[in-house]
C-alpha cells in the first residue's frame, strides 16, 4: 500500500474522491471514522492508502480543520464568493445579508459578485455594500465583464460560491474555467427564480491555484448557530455603535437612545440592512425558542 495525501473534492454514495499528486483517486474511508461519528467532508486535507493494483484507496487520516461549515457541509473554506443578479431575478437583500452574516460569523472573507451587469443595474444597492466596508466586483459571464479580476479573487484560496438559484453561478464559473464544466439553467420568467441545476457540492481545482465548491441550488446558510448577543459583530458598520447604546444589552432593534438606529435614521447606516438584522436577528431568536 502506497500513503499519499490529497484533498477530497467530492463525496458520492460513501465514496471519496481525492485529488492527489497521482490525480484523482476513489476511496473509501475507514470504518474507524464511523465508529467515531466523524464523517469525511469535500475539503478535508487527508492521508490515504492506496493499492496501486487495483487504483482503489482508503481514507486512512483526516488532517485537522481550518473551518468547518454545516450547510452545505464543506471544511477548509477559506473564502465565500456572494453572487447577486442586478437583476433577473431581482436582488433579495435579506438572502444576501444572511449569507454574508454567516461568512462573517465563519470568519470566511467575504466578496460580493454583482453578476449579470449586461442588464439594468442598480447603483445605490452596489454602493451600500461598498460603503459597509465589502469587496465588491461587477461581473457578466455574457460579455466577460470582471472576469479576470475574479480569477485575482479566487488564486490560491478555497472558495465557497453561494446566491439564489438563477443568479449565474454556474454561469461565472464556467467562464473563469474557460470551458463548460458546471450546468447552467435558465431563470423561470413566471417564477422569477432559477432551476435547481446542481447536484451536489463538489471541489474543483482552478488552472491558476486554488478550489472552487458550487453549492447544490442554494440560498442560505444555517445561521441559527449565531447567538442573539453576537449577531450584532456580523454587521461590520455597526461597530462603532457597539457600546455606545443607552442599554448594555441593546438588541439594536427597537430600543430608545440606541446608537445603531440613530445612525440608520442619520444615514450613516444603509436602511436595507438594518431591516435585515432586524429580521435575522427575531429570526435565530424564534428558532432558539425551538
Amino acid at each position: 500500500m502506497k500513503e499519499l495525501s490529497g484533498v477530497i473534492v467530492k463525496g458520492i454514495g460513501g465514496f471519496y474522491y481525492v485529488d492527489t499528486k497521482m490525480g484523482i483517486v476513489e476511496c473509501r474511508a475507514r470504518g474507524l471514522f464511523r465508529k467515531k461519528g466523524f464523517t469525511p467532508l469535500v475539503g478535508d486535507s487527508v492521508v490515504i492508502s492506496l493499492d496501486e493494483e487495483s487504483a482503489q484507496g482508503y481514507v486512512s487520516e483526516i488532517l485537522p480543520r481550518t473551518s468547518e461549515l454545516i450547510r452545505p457541509a464543506v471544511s477548509n473554506v477559506t473564502q465565500m464568493v456572494v453572487v447577486v443578479a442586478q437583476s433577473s431575478p431581482a436582488p433579495n437583500l435579506y438572502v444576501l445579508d444572511k449569507l454574508i452574516a454567516s461568512a462573517e460569523f465563519a470568519k470566511l472573507k467575504v466578496v460580493i459578485c454583482f453578476n449579470k451587469s449586461d442588464l439594468e443595474e442598480d447603483a445605490e444597492i452596489i454602493k451600500t455594500y461598498k460603503n459597509a466596508g465589502f469587496q465588491v466586483v461587477e461581473t457578466s459571464a455574457v460579455f466577460g465583464t470582471g472576469i479576470e479580476k475574479v480569477k485575482e479573487i479566487l488564486k490560491d484560496e478555497t472558495t465557497v460560491f453561494a446566491g439564489n438559484s438563477g443568479v449565474g453561478k454556474s454561469s461565472l464559473l464556467n467562464a473563469v474555467m474557460g470551458v463548460n464544466m458546471f450546468e447552467t439553467g435558465v431563470v423561470s420568467e413566471k417564477l422569477e427564480r432559477g432551476k435547481h441545476t446542481t447536484r451536489h457540492s463538489e471541489l474543483v481545482r482552478l488552472p491558476f491555484g486554488g478550489y472552487i465548491v458550487d453549492t447544490p441550488g442554494f440560498s442560505s446558510f444555517d445561521v441559527n448557530k449565531i447567538p442573539n448577543a453576537e449577531l450584532a459583530f456580523m454587521f461590520r458598520e455597526f461597530e462603532s455603535s457597539l457600546g455606545e447604546c443607552r442599554f448594555l444589552d441593546c438588541s439594536h432593534t427597537v430600543e430608545p437612545d440606541c446608537d445603531v438606529i440613530r445612525r440608520v435614521e442619520n444615514g450613516e447606516i444603509s436602511k436595507s440592512r438594518h431591516e435585515s438584522y432586524v429580521q435575522l436577528y427575531r429570526e435565530i431568536k424564534e428558532a432558539n425558542k425551538l
